[in-house]
């Protein structure tokens, strides 16, 4: 949206400059700036190379955390917000990703930067397989198709291939090493995972700029009237559940060596309806919605509601509620806190915090006639 407009005086020279994603210096500053201030984070905390604690230890793992997020929900978006495929099994392909790097790593000797990408190849794979209904089903009926990954792939994980899984039992991943420097430290994994999650959001944007994801949002505007203009929907729909596998695959595995071992837990049917609910916030169809998404959720419920929220109704909501016992209202705050916050977003911006953010781009840009 607002890199279609500019303030007026500013025009292409080129046809490099019309499609770059950067048109004008001033984009190209600010984006390297702010990739450069994201290197340079891990450099001031207390377990950096200067020894600073400028930034709190506890924000590199949770920056971490939120890199590998906006992966697995930019993958939901190509899927939902380009393509208009709903999907309810994102975690189990993260953990189809997540098992089969651990795997390779473990038993077949594979490099961390082998087993990435064998292991994002195999879920796009996995992907497909249950991508196929969406042949003949859409909607309602497609999410059900696709819910049934999110209890199939868990359970061929925890019970047929327990001697590989570990089955409900946690699974040791080694550490990724790279000519013989070990990313064993929270800092040494910030540096794989950051910049390769700075790198998919560049490649899932560029997608969208091809025929290829020109094609995905004529199927999620009008699937008839694309077959009827010669687009093979089947095809297409195809591709993007390999897509969104793909990028859950590469979520999953990095999930897998950044804490060293793995679980079931982590990939249950909640974590499938929270990326949902990311993306929703975030705004699906737009190429930011998963960062603003992900950036949210993930501040607010690890950080503002357990820090400031529900120590404060813990005290409060006892004495007005005596007839509840005291331990079920506190282990229910945080959900009930989450699930309202998502209605107000529904009511309020149905279109996420990525649109907002454009129109508030496109204001600038227009100033003094934003109105």
């Amino acid at each position: 949206m607002s890199a279609n407009i500019r303030p007026a005086g500013t025009l292409d020279v080129d046809y490099g400059q019309d499609i770059a994603l950067n048109r004008t210096r001033t984009d190209k500053i600010i984006s390297w700036g702010l990739f450069i201030v994201l290197l340079l984070i891990p450099l001031l905390s207390a377990e950096g190379p200067l020894g600073l604690s400028i930034i709190p230890q506890a924000w590199i793992g949770l920056l971490s955390r939120i890199a590998i997020y906006v992966i697995a929900v930019q993958g939901l978006n190509i899927l939902i917000g380009y393509t208009g495929q709903i999907s309810l099994g994102h975690a189990a392909f993260m953990a189809v990703g997540a098992y089969s790097a651990a795997f390779m790593a473990r038993e077949w000797g594979f490099s961390f930067w082998a087993a990435l990408p064998l292991a994002a190849l195999f879920t796009g794979v996995v992907g497909l397989i249950f991508g196929l209904p969406s042949l003949r089903v859409k909607g309602f009926y497609l999410a059900m198709a696709t819910l049934a990954a999110q209890f199939i792939i868990p359970w061929l994980l925890r019970y047929p291939l327990e001697p590989i899984t570990n089955g409900s039992r946690p699974l040791e991943v080694p550490h990724p090493t790279l000519g013989g420097i070990s990313f064993a430290s929270e800092n040494a994994m910030y540096y794989i995972i950051v910049p390769l999650s700075v790198f998919l959001m560049l490649a899932a944007r560029n997608i969208i700029r091809t025929r290829v994801g020109r094609a995905f949002i004529s199927v999620r505007d009008n699937d008839l009237a694309a077959e009827l203009l010669g687009i093979n929907v089947f095809t297409y729909k195809l591709q993007a559940f390999f897509l969104s596998s793909l990028f859950a695959g590469i979520a999953g595995a990095l999930i897998a060596f950044e804490t060293n071992n793995l679980s079931l837990d982590k990939f249950t049917l909640p974590v499938s309806i929270e990326f949902l609910a990311m993306l929703v916030i975030g705004g699906a169809g737009f190429s930011l919605g998963p960062l603003f998404g992900v950036s949210f959720v993930l501040i607010l419920t690890q950080e503002i509601i357990p820090a400031r929220i529900l120590p404060t109704l813990g005290q409060i909501l006892p004495g007005l509620l005596p007839f509840i016992d005291p331990v079920n209202i506190n282990a229910s705050l945080s959900p009930i806190l989450f699930g309202l916050i998502l209605v107000i977003f529904l009511i309020i911006a149905p279109r996420g915090l990525a649109y907002r953010w454009e129109i508030l781009k496109i204001a600038w840009k227009i100033r003094p006639y934003s109105h």
